[in-house]
């Protein structure tokens, strides 16, 4: 095994054969590990598996639990995932494996993280064409959350060592396949009534979008088209219960999201986010406890103070968005 790093100490390995296998079992374990598409490096965690997928809003330091795009490697692993409309085949068919992702129907029942989806009834997937990136998602035998590897805000990493320079040693490592080819994220789209509603820009132009189905190409960015871009709203992802924050004595009736080893005694629904006061922890079970204590019928949920610091910013962003007026 041969493997190079740099000053921050992040692993980068040649993308053989060995290093794709060794990469899929740190997968596997719920580690991260960067590889190349043919847009930009991503840094892919099991998508299934919500503390590893709370790892990668932890090394990026992204500030909102934005949806995350799934990758997988077969359209049949997609169709497990999501529901296709007629539509959406046709963008499959004609772009994948290739720079799109699609924002489709999530299917009941899948075992994917609830923070990749940010609790909403859609998942963004993609297919990638890179040989590296589909053999280390094969290997894996596990779909990947893989947004860019770079800290949030950052120039989307083109190369292993951009990779390196931005998280260090936050991941397990690095597999190098030199640069990649566009260089450029991948468009995002979704469908609404036989038309295609581009969320993001990406090395896929709308006008191919549009020669390759013949359906019309709208912009959620266009003043004239419906927003669609999730995480945008001041009031999104909410529960039907109304939500306190900051609450240290919660009132008779109210289920209470507590956090940390020093919550108060509570008679009514409980859910500790983590005993331990883990924010990782707390951020891979935020979504499923919102919705467990929904569904006891308690007239409101009440929320403990959580730290602000690392992810405990990206928890609060959704709580604050949970609890706004409605």
């Amino acid at each position: 095994m041969t493997f190079s790093s740099i000053d921050s100490g992040a692993p980068i390995a040649p993308a053989t054969e060995n290093e794709i296998l060794r990469a899929a079992a740190h997968i596997r374990a719920g580690e991260l590990v960067a590889f190349p598409t043919e847009t930009v490096y991503g840094l892919g965690a099991n998508a299934t598996n919500g503390e590893a997928v709370a790892r990668i809003f932890a090394a990026k330091g992204r500030p909102h639990f934005n949806p995350l795009i799934v990758h997988v490697a077969r359209l049949q692993d997609a169709e497990a995932l999501a529901s296709f409309s007629p539509l959406a085949y046709q963008l499959a068919e004609h772009f994948w494996p290739g720079p799109l992702t699609l924002v489709l129907p999530r299917r009941p029942g899948t075992n994917l993280s609830e923070l990749v989806t940010a609790g909403l009834d859609t998942v963004a997937l993609r297919m990638p064409a890179h040989p590296i990136a589909r053999a280390l998602i094969a290997a894996a035998q596990r779909p990947l959350a893989a947004p860019s590897a770079n800290i949030s805000g950052h120039v989307s990493p083109t190369r292993a060592a951009h990779v390196a320079a931005d998280l260090g040693d936050k991941v397990a490592m690095i597999l190098d396949g030199g640069d990649t080819r566009h260089g450029l994220e991948s468009a995002v789209v979704t469908i609404a009534n036989d038309t295609i509603v581009l969320l993001r820009p990406g090395a896929i132009t709308a006008a191919a979008l549009t020669e390759a189905t013949g359906a019309p190409v709208t912009r959620a960015f266009d003043g004239g088209a419906t927003p669609a871009s999730p995480g945008q709203l001041a009031s999104h992802y909410a529960p039907k219960a109304r939500v306190r924050l900051g609450v240290g004595d919660p009132a008779p009736g109210e289920a209470l999201l507590a956090f940390g080893p020093h919550a108060p005694t509570h008679q009514g629904p409980t859910i500790n986010l983590s005993p331990s006061g883990d924010l990782i922890e707390a951020a891979a079970r935020l979504f499923s406890a919102l919705r467990e204590l929904d569904a006891t019928g308690a007239s409101a949920i009440a929320v403990m103070p959580i730290p602000a610091e690392g992810l405990g910013e990206a928890i609060n962003d959704r709580l604050k968005r949970a609890a706004s007026p409605r």
